[in-house]
Protein backbone atom coordinates (compact mmCIF):
# COMPACT_ATOMS: atom_id res chain seq x y z
CA UNK A 1 0.00 0.00 0.00
CA UNK A 2 1.51 3.37 -1.08
CA UNK A 3 2.28 5.57 1.63
CA UNK A 4 -0.23 8.44 0.68
CA UNK A 5 -3.38 5.65 1.15
CA UNK A 6 -1.83 4.56 4.15
CA UNK A 7 -2.05 8.33 5.75
CA UNK A 8 -5.24 8.62 4.21
CA UNK A 9 -6.65 5.91 5.88
CA UNK A 10 -4.95 6.41 9.57
CA UNK A 11 -6.55 9.92 8.79
CA UNK A 12 -10.21 8.38 8.59
CA UNK A 13 -9.90 5.76 11.65
CA UNK A 14 -8.60 8.84 13.93
CA UNK A 15 -11.14 11.36 12.54
CA UNK A 16 -13.91 8.57 13.66
CA UNK A 17 -12.11 7.62 16.36
CA UNK A 18 -12.73 11.41 18.20
CA UNK A 19 -15.88 11.85 16.34
CA UNK A 20 -16.96 8.89 18.45
CA UNK A 21 -15.71 9.65 21.38
CA UNK A 22 -16.80 13.47 21.42
CA UNK A 23 -20.82 11.80 20.64
CA UNK A 24 -19.99 9.25 23.06
CA UNK A 25 -19.00 11.23 25.95
CA UNK A 26 -21.56 14.06 25.10
CA UNK A 27 -24.45 11.93 25.18
CA UNK A 28 -23.07 10.24 28.56
CA UNK A 29 -23.41 13.70 30.04
CA UNK A 30 -26.59 14.66 28.39
CA UNK A 31 -28.56 11.87 29.69
CA UNK A 32 -26.58 11.90 33.44
CA UNK A 33 -28.36 15.64 33.38
CA UNK A 34 -31.97 13.37 33.44
CA UNK A 35 -31.62 11.91 37.08
CA UNK A 36 -33.20 14.68 38.39
CA UNK A 37 -33.17 15.28 42.17
CA UNK A 38 -37.08 15.59 43.69
CA UNK A 39 -36.16 16.54 47.18
CA UNK A 40 -36.78 12.57 48.40
CA UNK A 41 -32.89 12.75 49.50
CA UNK A 42 -32.02 13.75 52.45
CA UNK A 43 -28.26 14.51 51.85
CA UNK A 44 -26.91 16.68 48.75
CA UNK A 45 -23.43 17.55 48.24
CA UNK A 46 -22.07 20.36 46.71
CA UNK A 47 -19.25 19.81 44.93
CA UNK A 48 -16.75 22.20 44.95
CA UNK A 49 -15.29 24.95 42.12
CA UNK A 50 -12.73 27.82 42.50
CA UNK A 51 -12.76 30.26 45.11
CA UNK A 52 -10.72 33.88 44.00
CA UNK A 53 -9.29 34.78 47.09
CA UNK A 54 -12.50 34.51 49.32
CA UNK A 55 -14.86 34.60 46.86
CA UNK A 56 -16.62 32.06 44.91
CA UNK A 57 -16.09 31.79 41.50
CA UNK A 58 -18.83 32.13 38.75
CA UNK A 59 -19.09 28.41 38.26
CA UNK A 60 -19.39 27.67 42.17
CA UNK A 61 -21.79 30.61 42.69
CA UNK A 62 -23.86 28.83 40.14
CA UNK A 63 -23.77 25.86 41.91
CA UNK A 64 -24.50 27.64 45.16
CA UNK A 65 -27.39 28.93 43.60
CA UNK A 66 -28.94 26.06 42.62
CA UNK A 67 -28.63 24.44 45.99
CA UNK A 68 -29.78 27.26 47.72
CA UNK A 69 -33.02 27.18 45.51
CA UNK A 70 -33.36 23.47 45.70
CA UNK A 71 -32.72 23.19 49.89
CA UNK A 72 -35.03 26.58 50.05
CA UNK A 73 -37.78 24.18 47.97
CA UNK A 74 -37.02 20.61 50.16
CA UNK A 75 -36.96 21.73 53.93
CA UNK A 76 -35.81 18.43 54.18
CA UNK A 77 -31.94 18.54 52.38
CA UNK A 78 -29.11 18.77 54.46
CA UNK A 79 -26.63 20.36 52.23
CA UNK A 80 -22.98 18.78 52.64
CA UNK A 81 -20.39 21.71 51.46
CA UNK A 82 -17.39 19.76 49.76
CA UNK A 83 -13.94 21.29 48.58
CA UNK A 84 -10.74 22.33 49.95
CA UNK A 85 -8.50 24.86 49.60
CA UNK A 86 -6.21 25.56 46.98
CA UNK A 87 -2.74 26.76 47.29
CA UNK A 88 -4.36 29.90 45.49
CA UNK A 89 -7.81 30.21 47.12
CA UNK A 90 -7.94 32.45 50.46
CA UNK A 91 -10.21 29.82 52.34
CA UNK A 92 -11.28 26.63 51.58
CA UNK A 93 -14.07 26.51 48.60
CA UNK A 94 -16.60 24.43 51.97
CA UNK A 95 -16.29 27.75 53.99
CA UNK A 96 -16.30 30.01 50.74
CA UNK A 97 -20.07 28.18 49.85
CA UNK A 98 -20.82 28.15 53.55
CA UNK A 99 -20.39 32.05 53.52
CA UNK A 100 -22.20 32.53 50.44
CA UNK A 101 -25.40 30.49 51.54
CA UNK A 102 -25.63 32.26 55.24
CA UNK A 103 -25.35 35.49 53.62
CA UNK A 104 -28.54 34.60 51.81
CA UNK A 105 -30.19 33.44 54.86
CA UNK A 106 -29.61 29.59 54.62
CA UNK A 107 -29.43 27.70 58.19
CA UNK A 108 -26.26 26.97 59.38
CA UNK A 109 -27.42 24.20 60.95
CA UNK A 110 -28.44 22.47 57.43
CA UNK A 111 -25.29 22.68 56.30
CA UNK A 112 -22.17 19.96 56.67
CA UNK A 113 -18.52 21.41 56.48
CA UNK A 114 -16.05 19.11 54.30
CA UNK A 115 -13.05 20.97 53.54
CA UNK A 116 -10.10 18.69 52.87
CA UNK A 117 -10.88 17.04 49.25
CA UNK A 118 -9.01 18.10 46.53
CA UNK A 119 -11.22 16.25 43.77
CA UNK A 120 -14.50 14.62 42.71
CA UNK A 121 -14.12 11.35 44.38
CA UNK A 122 -12.34 13.29 47.58
CA UNK A 123 -15.54 15.13 47.95
CA UNK A 124 -17.43 11.87 48.18
CA UNK A 125 -15.32 9.69 49.82
CA UNK A 126 -15.11 12.50 53.01
CA UNK A 127 -18.95 12.87 52.44
CA UNK A 128 -19.77 9.57 52.95
CA UNK A 129 -17.59 9.88 56.37
CA UNK A 130 -19.80 12.92 57.29
CA UNK A 131 -23.17 11.32 57.04
CA UNK A 132 -25.01 8.44 58.51
CA UNK A 133 -24.39 5.09 57.02
CA UNK A 134 -27.55 4.08 56.61
CA UNK A 135 -27.99 6.62 53.77
CA UNK A 136 -27.30 4.85 50.66
CA UNK A 137 -28.86 7.53 48.20
CA UNK A 138 -26.93 11.12 47.75
CA UNK A 139 -27.72 14.13 45.40
CA UNK A 140 -25.44 15.38 43.73
CA UNK A 141 -25.07 19.32 43.50
CA UNK A 142 -22.75 20.27 40.50
CA UNK A 143 -22.29 22.04 36.92
CA UNK A 144 -24.39 20.50 34.42
CA UNK A 145 -21.13 19.43 32.56
CA UNK A 146 -19.57 17.88 35.71
CA UNK A 147 -22.85 15.34 36.68
CA UNK A 148 -21.79 12.19 34.91
CA UNK A 149 -18.66 11.76 35.93
CA UNK A 150 -19.69 12.56 39.43
CA UNK A 151 -22.36 10.20 38.98
CA UNK A 152 -19.73 7.57 37.99
CA UNK A 153 -17.58 8.35 41.51
CA UNK A 154 -20.93 8.34 43.60
CA UNK A 155 -21.91 5.03 42.52
CA UNK A 156 -18.15 4.27 43.21
CA UNK A 157 -17.66 4.78 46.39
CA UNK A 158 -21.59 3.56 47.25
CA UNK A 159 -23.95 5.81 46.60
CA UNK A 160 -27.74 5.86 44.11
CA UNK A 161 -27.48 9.29 43.49
CA UNK A 162 -29.86 11.43 41.62
CA UNK A 163 -28.41 15.49 40.85
CA UNK A 164 -29.14 19.04 40.42
CA UNK A 165 -27.36 20.47 37.73
CA UNK A 166 -26.38 23.65 37.83
CA UNK A 167 -25.68 25.79 34.34
CA UNK A 168 -22.14 26.68 33.44
CA UNK A 169 -20.91 30.08 32.50
CA UNK A 170 -20.70 30.78 29.05
CA UNK A 171 -17.07 32.39 29.18
CA UNK A 172 -15.82 28.81 30.38
CA UNK A 173 -18.25 26.59 28.33
CA UNK A 174 -16.13 25.39 25.69
CA UNK A 175 -12.97 24.42 27.74
CA UNK A 176 -14.65 22.81 30.50
CA UNK A 177 -16.66 20.66 28.36
CA UNK A 178 -13.82 19.29 26.33
CA UNK A 179 -11.88 18.97 29.18
CA UNK A 180 -14.79 17.15 30.97
CA UNK A 181 -15.00 15.01 28.41
CA UNK A 182 -11.50 13.82 28.66
CA UNK A 183 -11.59 13.55 32.71
CA UNK A 184 -14.73 11.34 31.70
CA UNK A 185 -12.69 9.00 29.75
CA UNK A 186 -10.03 8.74 32.46
CA UNK A 187 -12.68 7.97 35.46
CA UNK A 188 -13.71 5.45 32.72
CA UNK A 189 -10.28 3.72 32.60
CA UNK A 190 -8.76 4.55 35.97
CA UNK A 191 -12.40 4.44 38.27
CA UNK A 192 -11.35 8.02 39.78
Amino acid sequence: MKKGKRLLIVSFIGIFAFATFWFTTGQVMKQAQNKRANGSVTYAVVLGAKVNGTTPSLSLKYRLESALSYAQRHSNVILVLSGGQGPDEGISEAQAMMNFLTAHGFPENRMILEDQSTSTYENLINTKQLIPDEETHLTLITSDYHVARAGILAKKVGFEWDAVPAKTPKVVEAKVRFRERLALLKTWVVRK
